[in-house]
């Protein structure tokens, strides 16, 4: 009960009221409540109170309420397979391949290698055709040969063999079998532009023959690459023209003014570039091959190492008359340069002669240089030679008795 309403209203101001017994005993309680012994009296007794439920229930939520529940497995439910016909039904029907663009006739030959032939002024593919299926490619023999390998100041280079083994016979590519007139192209200034390389090596047919120059760094893998296509392959050798040194082929050049020895020394150096040719071209040289003096012992040096020689028929003048019997080295001259004038129109117009050449006289040879406009005018005259009754065939042909008649200078 509080104070009574009188009390407190006749109490004097600012005198305190004595308090009552209850009041007073509470009062105490609070003290003693705060007291710092009172405190850690109350604190203790907390703990012990933790301590005690702690030991009582036996982890920190003990007390909590709990259930226990009894798990009982069951047997799992057999699924029914259904059967094939309710599965073939339900499949989505597949979608229909996306229409493809139709191409031409000639897109699809060209993709896919084959040569047709069609009669005289008939272009559809509907009409009666003659199909030629591309033969295997023609594996070359390896190259280095051990046979013919021989170590020089500059490195490896082609030997003579025993037996008079030549590089010649062992890394030609071998004439397929056929009949009618033979038409053989030399492709000159590879190795040193790698998209001309590739081209050349891709585009042409692997009987047209390869030759590369000594510079290219690339210039081993790159021959390596063309032989593993079919092509037989050639070196250029750097040989000096009659503007020289306005015109320059390049380190190494084979001079006029030198001694056989030193020659033959520059000569070395381009054999070691890279192996499996089977002869040397020259790269420019009209100087030094309408010396005789000088280019007798180039030739001799050739023949010595089995190989033969090839004139590219840059030079405005053949080789001197009665060469080829002395130094008893295989000669060839081609005899058309297709691209002499580089124009698509000139072009076309050479290989229509190389073509009435080899009807007439059975054989033709011809040069190129790897122009990009070249490479593809040659990939297309010759898709259907085969139906024209004409065949290609390597170089060496020219060099191995094939053509009696271009193994001797002319």
């Amino acid at each position: 009960m509080g104070e009574s309403s009188d009390d407190i209203l006749t109490q004097p101001l600012g005198v305190a009221a004595p308090l009552s017994r209850k009041a007073a005993a509470l009062a105490r309680l609070r003290m003693l409540g705060r007291s710092p012994k009172a405190m850690a009296g109350g604190t203790g007794a907390l703990v012990l109170l933790l301590v005690g439920s702690l030991l009582l229930f036996g982890d920190p939520q003990g007390g909590e309420p709990r259930v226990t529940v009894a798990i009982t497995l069951r047997e799992p439910v057999a699924v029914p397979t259904p059967a094939p016909q309710a599965v073939a039904a339900a499949a989505p029907e597949p979608e229909a391949p996306p229409a493809r663009t139709q191409r031409s006739a000639e897109e699809i030959e060209t993709a896919s290698g084959v040569t047709v032939v069609r009669p005289s002024g008939t272009a559809a593919p509907s009409e009666a055709v003659v199909i030629r299926v591309p033969s295997a490619n023609v594996q070359l023999n390896p190259a280095p040969d051990p046979r013919l390998t021989d170590r020089g100041r500059h490195g490896t280079m082609p030997k003579l063999g025993e037996g008079r083994l030549r590089a010649l016979d062992v890394y030609a590519r071998p004439e397929e079998p056929g009949s009618g007139p033979r038409i053989a192209i030399l492709m000159t200034g590879l190795g040193i532009g790698q998209a001309a390389t590739a081209a050349a090596i891709v585009k042409l047919p692997p009987a047209v023959s390869l030759a590369f120059a000594p510079y290219g760094g690339e210039v081993e893998r790159a021959a390596a690459r063309a032989r593993a296509a079919g092509h037989e392959v050639l070196l250029q050798a750097p040989m000096e023209p009659f503007d020289y040194p306005d015109s320059d082929p390049g380190p190494q050049t084979l001079l006029t003014a030198l001694k056989g020895p030193e020659n033959a020394d520059r000569l070395a150096w381009a054999m070691s570039r890279f192996p499996g040719y089977v002869g040397v071209v020259n790269f420019m040289g009209a100087k030094l091959m309408s010396d005789a003096g000088a280019f007798e012992p180039v030739l001799r040096e050739i023949g010595a190492r089995g190989l033969g020689f090839v004139d590219d028929g840059t030079a405005a003048r053949p080789l001197p008359a009665g060469l080829a019997a002395k130094v008893k080295t295989p000669l060839a001259r081609a005899e058309i340069v297709i691209d002499a004038v580089p124009r698509a129109d000139a072009i076309d117009r050479e290989l229509a002669r190389l073509e009435a050449q080899a009807r007439t006289k059975g054989f033709a040879l011809a040069s190129a240089s790897a122009l990009p406009q070249t490479i593809d005018r040659i990939a297309r005259w010759a898709r259907d030679l085969d139906a024209r009754g004409l065949r290609l065939v390597p170089v060496s042909v020219a060099l191995r008795g094939g053509e009696t008649r271009l193994s001797k200078a002319e």
